[in-house]
């Protein structure tokens, strides 16, 4: 299982895409997220990943660094499955507003003899909190991670004894603290340098700076911890700087991935 990263900045940052990635083992994959427009498509074709192999999206929330990017992937698909170039179906999860979103917005933005593809070959599933997919194998079980801002959904993946846990773009909050147990790999947001608290101001805007999300990686004694969804100004000191603090706070093995980059998990 590797997870590679299409994006790894928040929802503003304009030196590196928004935070999304693809999930894939042996040609199958799932994608999370689909960040903040066309630029979905671009990070794609840099990936040496061709869009037609994304049949299974993820939304977590209807923010717009994770929305928009899948409409343009709605796009791509409907249109290759009306030229009859696309093969099979596609499928897009979510919880019940983020899929009411997406297929009715979708259906404003598309031609009208595109529609007919919609819930027919592309398909809309919504999930439920604590509900069980199966998903190109693999197990996914779905969760409200209780936001302070727009619904949202994490979700644990496990396949084969292994377990991988993310808590969405918000930092984890204790009522999932059982849900996310046990996970070998963990995504964290961390906006910011702990250091950096005042200039960013994270806590009004919900997320968790390296400082508080290793703290809560050690909390749960996850041996690998992905740190992502942050802040743009220092991309080329990023990894260091974030890989320095964290440490005072986390025992394990921390990764701080730049878009395109990929992590092998299992």
């Amino acid at each position: 299982m590797e997870i590679l990263f299409l994006g790894t900045g928040h929802a503003i940052s304009t030196r590196c895409y928004n935070t999304c990635y693809v999930l894939r083992q042996n040609e199958r994959y799932l994608l999370v997220d689909g960040g903040g427009g066309n630029g979905i498509l671009r990070q794609l074709q840099r990936a040496r990943l061709p869009w037609q192999k994304i049949k299974d999206i993820f939304v977590t929330h209807r923010h717009m660094d994770h929305v928009l990017g899948v409409f343009w992937l709605i796009r791509m698909i409907v249109k290759a499955m009306k030229r009859g170039t696309y093969v099979g179906e596609a499928r897009i999860y979510g919880h019940e507003e983020v899929i009411h979103l997406l297929r009715s917005t979708a259906a404003l933005l598309l031609d009208p003899g595109d529609l007919g593809f919609l819930d027919t070959r592309l398909h809309f599933i919504p999930v439920k909190d604590g509900e069980t997919r199966k998903i190109r194998g693999w197990d996914v079980t779905f969760f409200d991670i209780h936001s302070t801002k727009a619904r949202q959904f994490g979700y644990t993946l496990e396949s084969n004894g292994h377990k991988l846990g993310c808590c969405g773009d918000e930092p984890l909050n204790d009522a999932n603290f059982t849900r996310l147990a046990g996970s070998q790999w963990l995504l964290h947001e961390a906006f910011c340098l702990y250091r950096d608290r005042e200039r960013f101001r994270p806590y009004e805007k919900h997320h968790s700076t390296v400082r508080e999300a290793c703290e809560n990686g050690d909390r749960l004694q996850v041996p690998n911890l992905i740190l992502y969804h942050t802040e743009d100004t220092c991309l080329p000191q990023r990894k260091a700087l974030y890989t320095a603090e964290g440490k005072a706070y986390y025992k394990g093995n921390l990764f701080i991935p730049n878009d395109l980059e990929c992590l092998k998990m299992w």
